[in-house]
């Protein structure tokens, strides 16, 4: 009965362990667009390296396919982010009564 109880106790340690751990940071998640948690600058930086790495010549077909589909999420990802800053900046612009300016 003592082994369960320890057992018990040092699951409980672990879990606590891990449940003070900070995972919601953007860093710990560069790669991860599941989550939409990946700052623009970062995902830029992917994509300009799946860039390098497809005109690189040096990937299979298959390997290429897949960091083409990486790299339209993460095209679209950026977009999304872009349209959004946007419109922050529209209405900002907007609310502070400052002269009309063309975003495109």
């Amino acid at each position: 009965m003592t082994d369960n109880s320890s057992d018990a106790n040092s699951s409980d340690a672990k879990s606590n362990d891990t449940s003070n751990d900070d995972t919601s940071n953007d860093d710990t998640n560069i790669g991860d667009t599941s989550n939409g948690d990946t700052r623009f600058e970062d995902a830029l930086n992917e994509l300009e390296e799946i860039v390098r790495k497809i005109e690189s010549g040096e990937h299979s077909l298959e390997e290429n396919l897949e960091l083409f589909e990486r790299g339209i999420a993460l095209t679209r990802q950026c977009s999304s982010k872009l349209d959004a800053a946007t419109l922050r900046i529209k209405k900002l612009v907007d609310k502070n009564g400052i002269e009309e300016m063309e975003i495109d």
